[in-house]
């Protein structure tokens, strides 16, 4: 004679309470202290930036030749890299005159970075560009200009550093230029022409 054949038990499995089960004293009370928040009307407030006046939907009207252009490390290095002029490409990109501004967060920042950036370092120090003193201290370059082009929506920025693009992507009305194939390329500025 053969041997049975022994059935696993399926429903005979150990019972577990999960680690959010209402049944669990530090689950009801959390459950207590948001039942309490909501009956008090503790409502997230949240402030809404004042919009710019200038601003037309997403087009910003204050933007007008000649432009303002500021400037980031990033954007340096890249045009030493690709062996572009500075101003004369920018125009052609934006077939206008206009200032290239280097904050002095900027310029510390390429002094910071050593030999390897001296040539942009030598070009941001060119007496052409115009130059744009920091009230604070120590701070970061990105957040400089972030903090810059919040205040005053009349500037293009010139980069190629991505989170740097993320963060002002979130600023309406604030075109970002950078380096691409070669050349200078401008995106969100309504007037700029398709190529």
């Amino acid at each position: 004679m053969s041997r049975a054949k022994k059935t696993r038990k399926f429903a005979a499995v150990k019972r577990v309470i999960g680690q959010r089960d209402s049944r669990l004293k530090k689950n009801r009370d959390k459950d207590a202290v948001a039942a309490k928040r909501k009956a008090k009307g503790d409502e997230l407030v949240r402030e809404i930036p004042q919009v710019s006046s200038s601003l037309f939907f997403k087009h910003n009207t204050a933007l007008v030749p000649p432009y303002s252009v500021l400037i980031d490390t990033n954007f340096l290095s890249h045009t030493v890299q690709h062996k572009l002029d500075l101003l004369p490409t920018m125009m052609d990109c934006l077939y206008a005159k206009c200032t290239p501004i280097i904050t002095s967060c900027v310029m510390a920042e390429l002094e910071k970075l050593g030999p390897r950036y001296r040539i942009a370092l030598r070009i941001a120090r060119d007496e052409r560009w115009e130059r744009l003193p920091c009230a604070h201290s120590g701070a970061y370059a990105d957040d400089c200009l972030v903090d810059r082009v919040q205040k005053h929506r009349i500037y293009i920025v010139a980069t190629n550093d991505r989170d740097l693009k993320r963060r002002i992507r979130k600023v309406p009305g604030v075109p970002i230029m950078s380096v691409a194939r070669g050349r200078y390329v401008i995106e969100r500025l309504p007037d700029a022409p398709e190529r």
